[in-house]
């Protein structure tokens, strides 16, 4: 470089360092639209694409809860708005129909949002019977809770609601 590029050189380094240290600082144009912090990975928007064909509720105005316990685990969905009455009505329809295919071992539903190689999914598919699963209304949703005495089922059910809470995202949580 010769000497007369060197301060033409040195004078964009610096104004490229301003803008650095005025955008970290919070100094930007607030006008400007922001870019979230959270992105949605491609699975979990093929996840939410498949799950409104299968899902009748929205589940941007929803949110699903898998909560580990020591005999299985508790789902619940509940509308993220607790007066939204239509996808209150929404959720506790789904949810009733899937706890009895669930009870006989029909878990097609969450093979068809999340793929049949879903972690526990063949294992639940296979219970005949040795998981009580109950249905119950609540005043935002539904809640399905899973009884089991079965070590191995209790671990096929930990494996798919760690699996619910990846693949759903935002719309899911423990």
């Amino acid at each position: 470089m010769n000497r007369s590029d060197r301060p033409r050189s040195h004078r964009a380094l610096l104004l490229a360092a301003i803008a650095v240290a005025a955008l970290s600082s919070g100094c930007a144009d607030e006008s400007a639209p922001s870019t979230p912090t959270t992105t949605t990975s491609g699975r979990q928007a093929d996840v939410a694409e498949r799950g409104a064909s299968v899902m009748p509720f929205d589940l941007d105005r929803t949110t699903h809860r898998f909560t580990r316990t020591d005999t299985g685990g508790v789902q619940t969905v509940v509308a993220d708005d607790p007066r939204d009455t239509t996808q209150i009505t929404l959720v506790q329809q789904h949810l009733t129909a899937e706890v009895e295919r669930f009870r006989r071992g029909d878990f097609s539903d969450p093979a068809r949002i999340h793929g049949t190689g879903m972690p526990g999914l063949a294992t639940l598919r296979a219970h005949g019977g040795r998981i009580t699963i109950e249905y119950e209304a609540i005043s935002d949703g539904a809640r399905a809770t899973y009884t089991t005495n079965d070590a191995g089922l209790r671990d096929a059910l930990h494996h798919w609601f760690d699996a619910q809470v990846s693949d759903h995202g935002p719309h899911a949580t423990r």
